[in-house]
């Protein structure tokens, strides 16, 4: 199967120059992907923000023929320490019987109304 590119309608795909996915044979790679909703607003409720993340990870997973059991691993990044403890119950029902390698990362994320940023890597069988 070729390389294929996913887009998410992102305006930093074009300025960046980055995919929101590259699928390449059995490998679905998801770029870091905050909380902005469908119309482009970032809320600032940092459980919100991982919903959002999470909706925008599962289009481009499935964009690209997988789903969030081919997940493999995850990296979640927040911004602040005491963000941890308000995520994990919404990454716990996306992950909780999946259970992919993952790693949390407390740091700075480029705008200041980022909250948590996530990112994965599938793989199918």
């Amino acid at each position: 199967m070729p390389r294929r590119l996913i887009a998410s309608g992102s305006p930093f795909e074009k300025t960046i120059g980055f995919s929101r996915a590259v699928a390449d044979g059995p490998w679905c790679f998801v770029s870091g992907t905050v909380g902005f909703d469908a119309d482009g607003n970032m809320p600032e409720d940092v459980a919100r923000q991982a919903q959002n993340a999470l909706a925008t990870i599962r289009q481009a997973l499935e964009s690209a023929g997988f789903s969030f059991r081919d997940v493999i691993r995850a990296r979640y990044i927040v911004s602040e320490r005491r963000y941890a403890a308000m995520i994990t119950p919404i990454l716990g029902e996306v992950f909780g019987d999946i259970r992919p390698a993952a790693t949390l990362i407390v740091a700075g994320l480029i705008d200041e109304r980022m909250k948590v940023e996530i990112e994965v890597t599938a793989c199918r069988p």
